[in-house]
């Protein structure tokens, strides 16, 4: 099954906004027969029923819904802030820290769980939440095999995620639906959302959407928190500059919702991490009706794309491209300042995605991170130690983007 990889700005406008009615549907790398929980996520839904599932879920992420959720961010901080406190000056292995900062947010904003991974830290949720993205051997042969052999895998029975896990968030979401009924609980998160939403849902749609919240956030949550840290234990100056900001806010007393925009130079920190650390490799798009795309060069011919035929718009080598950002392996966040923003080329920088596919859970994102990042810089430096990798390289057998011999810091208290 060819792909074609599409990487030119214009294009990829075109494709995942201008011209979206011709490119609705991702490419179906799972069918319900081989992951239902997957398969029946607002991922992977197609045409009108992704459409009406968009619909229903849009309204987790206004930003009166995002206020709610903001406590539940700042408990789960505050548990990171507590263990960092009693482990100064120590040399950290920070991915399993923020890997449990992201279950725990997660497993409160969607599912209504109240975990504290650090104090219960082999609790069932982190365990089985960990092994979705710990692919085995057998695993990555079956995504292979789910990839070049659909029809076979169908056939087969095969299924990608073990029984267990798909059980576990089945009975999870059924019991915790069962008992907010039961006992009249509501809670500001995406079950208690999709409880109210109207829609004929199958209880596998409906986990579905919750599992989907919790394997787009928690690995890319993740590594974004992880990738930050690193960069900012390499470069004292940024950090500096990101710590001014911080103190001013809390000065001022007003870290609410609302304010979190004000941190302008945070935010630039998060994004450049997102190009330099690109989480999401190409924006994938099936094509459903008859497509024609450009001269790929000049006297060149145009290109027919069918219905079914797969297009990969490419994000992070453009992330990486030096015609669109100079000296692209440098750490710089000026490049998003308010004064050098309007430099960067449309559709050169998608690290949610681009159009109506884009990733629906980016405000929440946002604010998990910056809630965090805001927190530990105001409390803490963070110190290169020995093991600190300098110039960062990456593991390349890995599922996520992470530093080669991991991410290893000291956090001292500011005086």
């Amino acid at each position: 099954m060819p792909v074609l990889l599409i990487r030119d700005p214009d294009l990829i406008k075109s494709i995942t906004v201008k011209d979206f009615d011709h490119f609705t549907d991702h490419r179906e790398f799972f069918t319900e027969e081989s992951d239902p929980l997957f398969a029946g996520s607002l991922f992977l839904m197609k045409g009108e029923r992704w459409r009406e599932m968009r619909t229903t879920l849009s309204p987790a992420f206004t930003g009166s819904k995002m206020k709610l959720m903001l406590p539940l961010i700042v408990e789960n901080t505050n548990n990171i802030i507590q263990y960092l406190r009693g482990h100064q000056s120590e040399i950290i292995e920070v991915e399993d820290l923020m890997r449990r900062y992201a279950n725990d947010v997660i497993a409160s904003a969607g599912f209504g769980l109240k975990i504290n991974s650090l104090e219960d830290r082999n609790n069932e949720f982190f365990e089985i939440g960990s092994s979705v993205f710990e692919f085995t051997l057998k695993q990555r042969i079956l995504i292979a095999l789910s990839s070049l052999f659909p029809v076979v895998s169908k056939k087969l029975g095969i299924h990608f995620f073990p029984k267990r896990t798909r059980n576990f968030f089945r009975n999870l979401v059924a019991s915790t639906m069962e008992y907010r009924k039961r006992e009249h609980v509501e809670r500001p998160d995406m079950i208690q959302l999709l409880m109210e939403a109207k829609g004929d849902w199958t209880s596998d749609e409906i986990t579905g959407q919750v599992f989907i919240f919790f394997a787009a956030g928690f690995n890319t949550i993740t590594s974004v928190l992880v990738m930050s840290i690193h960069e900012l234990a390499l470069h004292t100056e940024i950090q500096e500059r990101l710590y001014q900001e911080c103190r001013q806010l809390k000065e001022d007393n007003r870290f609410t919702f609302d304010s979190l925009s004000e941190l302008k130079y945070l935010e630039c920190v998060i994004l450049e991490t997102l190009r330099k650390w690109s989480p999401g490799i190409f924006m994938d798009r099936t094509c459903v009706k008859t497509y024609e795309l450009p001269p790929p060069r000049e006297g060149g011919q145009p290109y027919t794309l069918k219905p079914g035929d797969i297009v990969y718009n490419m994000l992070n080598c453009l992330h990486m491209d030096p015609n669109y950002w100079p000296d692209p392996h440098k750490f710089d966040p000026e490049r998003f300042s308010e004064e050098n923003k309007h430099n960067i080329t449309p559709y050169t920088f998608s690290p949610f995605g681009g159009g109506p596919r884009i990733c629906i859970g980016q405000r929440f994102a946002m604010m998990e991170l910056k809630v965090l990042l805001f927190h530990i810089i105001l409390i803490f430096t963070i110190v290169k130690t020995k093991k600190t990798m300098d110039p960062i390289k990456l593991k390349p057998d890995n599922f996520s983007i992470k530093a080669l011999k991991g991410t290893w810091v000291e956090f001292q208290k500011r005086k």
